[in-house]
């Protein structure tokens, strides 16, 4: 039961993201961060994962290859049911929409000039937009303890890490280094300055 909770989790998230699998993060962290289950053990009702751990996902992933919102369901899956829950959470992320899309590529070469899918696509491709920054927002907390709760003094304690989101900003910005040497980087530093 648990694998067909998992499965249709991750479902209802690919079918309604818009923008590809960074696009998506945003539903999925709400998503996940707001299911219930009672662990193996447990008594009390808890959340699938924190937004602390989805954080963690998305940096994990992010140092990988490959499409995100697999690596990152797949993560909170290996949480909830280890492997067998790792694998329903991808297959839920990449299975229904890959088949959406084999049966809408024959029928969008038909449509894909009119002017109704044009102006849906217009409307579509801010929101996309909107759902990023709310995403970065809301992990924002996780990382400065900024967001929802107002910055509570941790701009002064968090200004080393204000600083690293500055400097990778710039690099991505202004050069063509790929993002995931980055991240290397980023990791190897913290490894030896949040020891």
């Amino acid at each position: 039961m648990l694998l067909w909770k998992i499965f249709v989790l991750f479902t209802r998230v690919a079918l309604f993201s818009w923008g590809g699998g960074p696009a998506s993060l945003a539903l999925m962290q709400r998503e996940s961060t707001t299911a219930l289950w009672i662990p193996p053990g447990g008594t009390t009702l808890t959340p699938w994962v924190s937004p602390d751990e989805f954080a963690d996902a998305v940096a994990v992933g992010n140092a990988l290859p490959g499409p995100i919102a697999p690596q990152v369901s797949a993560y909170v899956g290996y949480k909830m049911a280890g492997l067998p829950g790792a694998m329903a959470a991808a297959a839920g992320t990449v299975l229904p929409t890959t088949i959406l899309m084999l049966i809408m590529v024959v029928w969008f070469f038909r449509i894909k000039d009119s002017s109704a899918v044009h102006s849906m696509l217009k409307g579509v491709r801010p929101v996309v937009v909107g759902l990023l920054l709310w995403t970065a927002y809301d992990m924002a907390y996780s990382v400065f303890g900024v967001g929802k709760l107002g910055w509570g003094g941790a701009s002064a304690a968090g200004w080393d890490k204000l600083l690293i989101v500055f400097v990778a900003f710039a690099i991505l910005t202004f050069t063509r280094i790929n993002p995931v040497f980055i991240i290397i980087t980023a990791a190897m530093m913290g490894a030896v300055a949040y020891r």
